[in-house]
This record gives structure tokens, C-alpha cells and sequence, in this order.
């Protein structure tokens, strides 16, 4: 049971039915670009144009996102699962990342959508923390995405 007397199996399990797009968030670093697989993405404001993501605390990614002035954005393609799970450290984690430039933020290609985010706010928030940007710069493909729904990766159809 959660402080609330909810049961966190069951608020997780309600959560888990709604359809999200999957995205991997990423940072530069001493070491390269890093990034980590999000669901907990979205958008705030169209003026100016604000997007949130929610970050656990105890992820590594948390500490760069602390520390960094931006981040790029990628929304994952139909067919990029297997990077989604890459970036979740699962399969293929130490494999190369193909990374590319938005302005001044690292994305991957091949994804729906790419955007260079500028961090404006860091919102602690439970036990993650949400950070808002500015989105600087944008660039997007007519691709079908990669969804994700009770705990699977999912394919949209055109009806």
C-alpha cells in the first residue's frame, strides 16, 4: 500500500491500460550522448512550446538530467522497439547508438518525431522528478509509431 491507501500493484496495473508513445530521452555527457527509454512524456504549453518529462530519481539518468541544460527528444518508430529496450537496459545495451544532432541536442534517427529541449524547471515530484523545457528545434517523419500498453509494445492500424 502507497501513503494514500492505494494499492501500488493496482494503481500500477490501472496506469498499464493507458496507451502511450514511447520515447528515449537523451543527454550529453563526458562520455557521449546518453539516454533513457520514457513513457512519461508530455506536452505542456504550445506558446511557448513546453514538454515535461518524468524521471525515477534512482535512475542513472536522473544525476545527467540534474546536471544538463538540455536534451533531445526522440519518439520512437514502429520499428525501433529494439532500441526502446536498449535504452531501458535491456537487450542490446552495450551496442553503438546512432546518434545525430538537433541543435545542440542528441536524437536518434529514424524516429516520428526529434526535438532540442532546453531544461526550464525541475519539479521534484514523489519519488521522480519532472523537468520542463522549451522546445528550441523540431523535425518529423510521417512514420507509424511505437506504442506501448499493458506492459507491451503495440501497432497502431489506419482504419
Amino acid at each position: 500500500m502507497s501513503g494514500s491507501g492505494i494499492d501500488a500493484d493496482a494503481f500500477k496495473d490501472a496506469l498499464g491500460r493507458f496507451a502511450t508513445g514511447v520515447t528515449v530521452v537523451a543527454t550529453d555527457t563526458d562520455g557521449g550522448p546518453k539516454g533513457i527509454t520514457v513513457n512519461a512524456f508530455l506536452s505542456l504549453s504550445l506558446h511557448p512550446p513546453l514538454v515535461g518529462v518524468s524521471i525515477d530519481r534512482s535512475s542513472q539518468a536522473h544525476d545527467g538530467l540534474m546536471r544538463a541544460d538540455r536534451f533531445g527528444v526522440s519518439v520512437l518508430a514502429g520499428d525501433q522497439a529494439p532500441l526502446s529496450n536498449r535504452f531501458a537496459g535491456r537487450d542490446g545495451a552495450g551496442e553503438a547508438t546512432p546518434w545525430e544532432r538537433l541543435a545542440d541536442a542528441p536524437v536518434l534517427p529514424g524516429a516520428v518525431a526529434r526535438l532540442s529541449c532546453r531544461i526550464e524547471a525541475r519539479v521534484p515530484t514523489g519519488d521522480h522528478t519532472l523537468f520542463v523545457a522549451e522546445v528550441e528545434a523540431v523535425r518529423s517523419d510521417d512514420l507509424p509509431p511505437l506504442a506501448y500498453f499493458r506492459g507491451r509494445y503495440r501497432a497502431l492500424r489506419d482504419d
